[in-house]
């Protein structure tokens, strides 16, 4: 990296001196959107069975009692434990958000997921402080949400090229950043936190997607960083320029930045509004989403039924064949990284949501023979045109009749290019809650979140305790 000035400490005096009124009303909007969507994963994870592990684990650990262990009732733990469960929870269906990138330099789609981590964060360290106001808790989370996005913007793509799970490592200087801001930290603490955050960004390896590990590196990213700003906070140095230098995050992890993005500083277009959050339609990678689209769109305006199906050939380039990398999926948690998983499902039911994602239907019968019928491939046409937007061809072969082509939109349902609407985002709310709080809860929870940052809400623990699934999990 070239000289230039410390971005860890622009980006602590950028948390720091973020006030509530500062905050652009869309990007108040957007983020109140982003709690939404964000929760509803908290509690739609909660019964999933890696988080059920997780939280069995921190209960077992134990400790004092700060914040509501997600899924066990009234039991509570430290907040560091509680953020881990929260977080591994937010992760764990692969429906969270994620952030939205305009430069062709990165392979598309391929930033952080920038909710989880500093949402899960701040409701674990709200409850372990109390009284903390609706404004400065939405003021925490924009300052690590900002500075984790502009991180995955501006470093070099090499991070998840060698890899590594980017999402883990940037989340964690979030949720440290949000943490450190909800304790009041300064600045030289804040850098301290920072630091330290740098030094707990494991970032995860990529070898785990499509397993239970995956969302466990969310869990670990909230929790690490509050434990990063929390031993800032009684005095444990580190490094006040860990994010820059010849030994620092961004060169050590990334091989460095993109120099003439850092003009664009923290906190004067948010990136939460430019280039914006995708909202997921589906809980799978994002680079799939266009072309479950695609295949929707095909089976529907021509009628096509399973028994229909002779063959599926499904082309693209390897910013998508790349990561979404099983050719088969054998559970669940492959089906959200496998393309004939994902068309299958669209295929046979003609949608790809819960109940899809369950490995008794994945593993039936039907979902072993349509995966079968479908084969992927790189093209090299595709591939040319570059990674600015995610480009795939379906062609099905029916078994009577000619052979149907369908190319995918490249303005993908969810993003900032083609948004879900408010009520939209509430329906997904409510598909994901369902089952798990009552009516009345839902609309409790979601009328607290709309009205978070409210003047006369002074607590927001209120949160934590409407999304308490209403049934214990063991």
């Amino acid at each position: 990296m070239t000289d230039h000035k410390s971005l860890t400490a622009e980006a602590a005096s950028f948390a720091v001196d973020l006030d509530y009124a500062k905050l652009p009303d869309d990007a108040l909007h957007i983020a109140r959107r982003c709690m939404i969507d964000g929760i509803s994963q908290f509690v739609a994870g909660s019964a999933t069975e890696p988080v059920q592990i997780v939280a069995l684990h921190a209960r077992e650990q134990g400790g004092g009692e700060e914040a509501l262990l997600l899924g066990q009732g009234e039991a509570k733990v430290p907040a560091t434990l509680a953020a881990r469960v929260i977080g591994t929870a937010g992760h764990a269906l692969d429906w969270d958000d994620t952030q939205a990138s305009k430069d062709p330099r990165h392979v598309y789609g391929l930033l952080t997921h920038p909710t989880v981590p500093p949402l899960a964060a701040a409701l674990a360290l709200s409850q372990r402080l109390g009284n903390v106001s609706g404004q400065d808790f939405m003021a925490a989370f924009q300052a690590g949400f900002e500075v984790e996005c502009k991180i995955a913007e501006w470093m070099l793509p090499e991070v998840y090229k060698r890899g590594l799970h980017a999402s883990a490592a940037e989340g964690t200087i979030g949720a440290a950043v949000t943490a450190g801001k909800l304790l009041g930290l300064d600045v030289k603490a804040m850098r301290y936190a920072i630091g330290i955050a740098c030094s707990c960004s494991s970032a995860g390896i990529r070898a785990n997607v499509g397993t239970m590990t995956k969302p466990l590196h969310f869990g670990a990213a909230a929790e690490n960083g509050i434990m990063a700003a929390e031993l800032a906070a009684k005095g444990l140095e580190a490094n006040d320029s860990a994010l820059d230098g010849d030994y620092g995050f961004l060169t050590v992890f990334a091989g460095g930045v993109f120099e003439e993005k850092l003009a664009q500083g923290f906190g004067n277009i948010y990136s939460i509004v430019d280039p914006g959050v995708s909202i997921k339609p589906y809980p799978s990678g994002i680079l799939t989403h266009q072309s479950m689209d695609a295949m929707l769109k095909l089976v529907t305006e021509h009628d096509i039924k399973p028994e229909d199906v002779e063959s599926i050939d499904f082309f693209a380039g390897s910013n998508i064949l790349k990561p979404i990398s099983y050719d088969f999926a054998r559970d669940h948690l492959e089906a959200k990284f496998c393309v004939p998983a994902l068309l299958a499902m669209i295929v046979l039911k003609r949608q790809a949501g819960q109940n899809e994602f369950s490995n008794a239907f994945v593993q039936s019968d039907a979902m072993v023979d349509m995966q079968k019928r479908i084969t992927t491939s790189i093209d090299p046409e595709i591939e040319a045109q570059g990674f600015d937007k995610i480009r795939s061809k379906i062609v099905l072969k029916p078994k009577s009749g000619q052979t149907i082509e369908q190319w995918a939109d490249e303005r993908y349902r969810g993003s900032p290019d083609n948004p879900m609407t408010d009520g939209e985002v509430e329906d997904k709310y409510r598909i994901c809650t369902n089952g798990i709080l009552s009516n009345e809860r839902q609309n409790r929870l979601l009328q607290a979140i709309w009205s978070v940052d409210e003047k006369d809400n002074q607590d927001v623990g209120q949160l934590a305790s409407l999304m308490q699934p209403e049934k214990v999990f063991s």
